[in-house]
């Protein structure tokens, strides 16, 4: 296992994480579609990621309503010192008004729920989940900050954020000199480039850690799919179209996919996820799984080297269009040719 250091922190994470979305869920929909681990399974899974010198797993609250930290909580056990271990807040946790969001009340609320789940008396990642249109940054970033100093988190994070809106939480803690985000997590596959566009570059710019989750783009990326509806029949994506795909543009970028992986003797998914941790900037990325087997095939991306060739044909199947303002400011070396 090759090791990245968590933002501008002194911790160093696993290139590839466990994301632990398959715990739980038994037959209630949507999260028995999902996985539907229970706790012997998700005890195999665990074991299999430790084993291979992972050190960071990430869950959610929301995950199998609680199921998924209390498995995960469980199967840990003594390994619990083990590991980095990361959750998240922000969803609809019950029927109350105030269970939800991200105010003071719930961030404290939330975060009790999940140390009580989760069976330990510190969280290492603690991230918010959404964006909060309601609740101040201040409040919430307090909120967290009494959390740290009181031992109960020891960093804090942010999901699915806009680069704005992540500049906004990163402006409230230096203006009111509380804990700062030191990562996101974020979807980013070879189907699903659009953080390339401000996050990404706005996240190398403030230091923070990305951690990227579905990079085989829930599946689509698998080697499992093809234009002829080949691994359509009960799969998880023919039930959920998530993360949304285009599918003639994902199918293209299968096809290049199954070429560099002939060239290299390695799986389809091996090579797409090989594609994301050579991306600058990416720190890990989260893969999860439902059999033992299919998370070893996918640990082994952390050891394929895809050469100059490689990234620039999957380039090539993948790239967006350039937005504006790109291509209004041109390169930088055309700008400032003295300078770069």
């Amino acid at each position: 296992m090759q090791y990245e250091r968590l933002g501008a922190t002194g911790v160093f994470v696993s290139r590839i994480a466990l994301g632990t979305m398959t715990f739980g869920g038994g037959t209630n929909p949507p999260w028995n579609i999902i996985g539907g681990l229970d706790d012997k399974a998700a005890d195999e899974i665990v074991g299999v990621a430790l084993d291979a010198g992972v050190n960071l797993v990430d869950t959610a609250d929301i995950y199998a309503g609680g199921e998924c930290e209390e498995i995960l909580g469980r199967v840990l056990g003594s390994r619990r010192r083990d590991v980095l271990l990361a959750t998240k807040l922000f969803g609809r946790m019950g029927k109350g008004p105030n269970e939800v969001g991200l105010s003071r009340s719930w961030v404290t609320q939330a975060l009790e729920d999940s140390l009580r789940r989760l069976g330990t008396d510190h969280i290492d990642l603690y991230q918010i989940h959404s964006f909060d249109p309601l609740t101040p940054p201040e409040e919430t970033l307090s909120a967290l900050d009494d959390a740290v100093r009181q031992g109960k988190i020891r960093y804090i994070g942010a999901s699915n954020l806009a680069a704005w809106q992540m500049m906004k939480y990163l402006g409230a803690a230096e203006l009111h000199h509380l804990s700062r985000f030191v990562s996101q997590q974020v979807y980013y596959s070879l189907a699903g480039r659009d953080i390339e566009r401000e996050i990404l570059p706005m996240a190398v710019d403030r230091k923070l850690a990305t951690l990227v989750y579905s990079p085989l783009a829930g599946g689509f990326l698998s080697g499992k799919f093809d234009r002829t509806g080949a691994g359509d029949a009960g799969s998880r994506r023919a039930q959920a179209d998530v993360p949304p795909v285009d599918p003639e543009r994902g199918y293209d970028i299968v096809d290049a996919l199954r070429v560099v992986a002939e060239r290299h003797g390695a799986g389809v998914a091996q090579v797409a996820i090989a594609w994301t941790l050579a991306q600058p900037g990416v720190t890990s990325a989260i893969v999860g799984a439902r059999r033992p087997g299919q998370l070893s095939d996918t640990l082994a991306a952390v050891d394929l080297r895809l050469t100059g060739d490689d990234l620039k044909e999957l380039d090539a199947a993948s790239a967006l269009p350039v937005p504006y303002p790109d291509w209004g400011q041109g390169r930088p070396a055309d700008r400032f040719p003295a300078h770069v």
